[in-house]
């Protein structure tokens, strides 16, 4: 990554209008980056990761849910706090049940990174274009870019843990 690129991400934390104007700073710097057509970013919620933003919120709404943690993709990403680098269909297919949705989208490549603080993943950064589009080298350029989503990934957190212990 550009270090002028980064650099200029910083002022963006305080900027008002977030976390949203965050989510779109990051989706734009990604994609001028390495390129993407599908960009979403979902918070860890127990075995679930939901759905913060979406660029495509027809296909991938906004809340939207999947049981993640107890899965091969989970194992290496959420447990293992390791990218996952999808470079085709078969990627894809071995990652995701709703792989259908995906290739119908025309995509087939993906990187997801894991958010992380504190020695836990606590989100991942979602990545998506046409089949064999990403490589190894995308995913270092990247990466550093998940660790701007800690503090609205943390507030979120905290919101959804609220709204649970009201409602109970």
């Amino acid at each position: 990554m550009t270090s002028t690129l980064l650099h200029d991400l910083f002022p963006i934390l305080a900027q008002p209008g977030q976390p949203e104007t965050l989510y779109k700073a990051l989706e734009k710097a990604s994609h001028a980056l390495v390129g993407h057509e599908l960009f979403t970013l979902l918070y860890v919620d127990g075995q679930d990761v939901a759905r913060v933003y979406s660029n495509r919120p027809t296909q991938y709404p906004v809340s939207g849910r999947k049981l993640m943690g107890p899965t091969p993709w989970g194992d290496l990403v959420l447990k293992q706090k390791k990218p996952f680098l999808g470079r085709d269909r078969e990627g894809v297919r071995w990652a995701f049940f709703d792989h259908e949705l995906i290739e119908s989208m025309g995509l087939g490549s993906v990187i997801n990174i894991p958010v992380l603080y504190d020695g836990e993943a606590i989100g991942t950064f979602n990545i998506l274009a046409p089949e064999h589009h990403y490589k190894e080298a995308d995913v270092a350029l990247v990466a550093p870019l998940a660790s701007f989503l800690v503090p609205a990934f943390l507030n979120v957190r905290a919101e959804a843990r609220a709204a649970t212990t009201r409602s109970a």
